[in-house]
């Protein structure tokens, strides 16, 4: 021992690099070690481990950043022992500490939000924006500490100069504050959530809702083209939420039929006999017909004339026919409205239309459900001596010419 001393004395130069080479030394020691071994171990265990929640931190890379700490805490608590040139440099390691630590915080948020997505209650209170806001603050924050490191002043002194700023941050942030603000209209207003079918015109979006963050919305069209929104301007557009539809579990069909004018006519008695054959409305034929013969037979206006006292219709008939055919239908839900109408006379003919509800919202089954009742109905139409308006097309010119 004395022997070592005595050559440590005769080389100071030695013993003066000895500290920096040992500090140094311990950095790359913690540093390869926490890179190495430690995250490896920590990645096993939790492969072993049924919980998503650790998962989820490795992926959000929480504890890559974290090794960067080890080296950056023992270079400032030992900075001392280094040549004064490096001492120098002080401030700059404590910002990097600061600005390792955000990272840190930004990750551990971020995997605060993925954790949060996987629950069921993310789809109605969505908080990604919340948490960019938290993030934006923090980081400003941090910035104004790191500043305040390097140029060796208190943060209060620059905290006490954004007075002058307020303007400049207002217009510089103004999109961000709009966004914050809409937000929140939309979160506590619970106008629109991830999973929604929204319809906005304005920006030519139509499908799902796939995202909701600070500055936009972002929604998949049913093209699977992307549509994004800033949020501040979707709450200034109008816009159609389909979400109490998929509630529901019907959705609404609003079609019409326009029928030629021309084919509408009274029944006669051998119409009437056909079609007391129909089973859906051989009940209604009875009914009306003893309705109809009561009225007539006390308003004694005279039967010989067709438009004389009350008849049956082809078209009422036929109408009469649709609701009892939808009421009938396994796929209509029948505890939501359901009628058919008969609309104003246009020049394409008397509009008759159909209002009902499938029992499905799935896009798929309620184009083939609605496709199988209009087949259905636009077939039976010869059977009521009724026709669909069409306008003239080349062979019926042809018809008129004789070819």
């Amino acid at each position: 021992m004395k022997i070592f001393t005595e050559w440590m004395d005769a080389n100071p130069i030695i013993m003066e690099w000895l500290d920096p080479i040992l500090v140094i030394f311990a950095c790359i020691v913690v540093y390869y070690l926490s890179r190495t071994y430690l995250i490896r171990l920590i990645k096993v265990l939790s492969k072993r481990s049924k919980s998503k929640i650790d998962d989820v931190i490795l992926e959000q890379g929480v504890l890559s950043k974290l090794s960067y700490l080890g080296p950056l805490i023992i270079l400032h608590q030992y900075i001392e022992v280094l040549p004064d040139i490096v001492s120098r440099y002080q401030p700059i390691i404590s910002a990097l500490i600061i600005f390792i630590m955000l990272a840190v915080t930004g990750s551990l948020l971020n995997a605060l939000y993925e954790i949060y997505s996987g629950l069921a209650i993310s789809k109605k209170f969505p908080l990604k924006s919340y948490l960019q806001v938290v993030k934006i603050f923090i980081y400003i924050i941090g910035t104004l500490v790191i500043i305040s490191i390097l140029i060796g002043k208190s943060p209060l002194v620059l905290l006490s100069g954004l007075g002058a700023l307020t303007a400049v941050l207002m217009l510089v942030f103004r999109d961000t504050i709009l966004s914050f603000v809409a937000s929140m209209q939309i979160s506590t207003s619970d106008l629109v959530k991830v999973g929604d079918w929204v319809e906005s015109p304005t920006f030519g979006a139509d499908g799902d809702v796939i995202d909701i963050a600070l500055h936009h919305i972002k929604i998949q069209n049913w093209d699977k083209t992307i549509s994004t929104i800033p949020t501040h301007k979707m709450i200034d557009s109008s816009f159609k939420n389909w979400r109490g539809m998929s509630s529901s579990g019907g959705r609404r069909v609003k079609r019409s039929i326009h029928i030629d004018i021309n084919s509408i006519k009274f029944c006669t008695q051998e119409m009437l006999d056909r079609f007391s054959r129909i089973h859906y409305i051989s009940e209604y034929i009875q009914s009306k017909s003893d309705e109809l013969t009561q009225y007539n037979n006390q308003d004694q206006s005279g039967m010989d004339e067709l438009v004389n006292g009350r008849r049956m219709t082809n078209i009422g008939t036929f109408r009469a026919y649709i609701i009892s055919y939808l009421r009938n239908h396994p796929n209509v839900r029948q505890d939501m409205t359901l009628l058919v109408r008969q609309l104003q006379s246009t020049d394409t003919g008397l509009p008759i239309q159909l209002y009902f509800f499938t029992n499905t919202v799935d896009w798929i089954d309620y184009e083939n459900i609605q496709s199988d009742i209009f087949d259905h109905i636009m077939a039976a139409l010869n059977g009521f001596d009724l026709s669909v308006y069409q306008s003239p097309t080349g062979s019926d010119f042809n018809k008129l010419s004789g070819n």
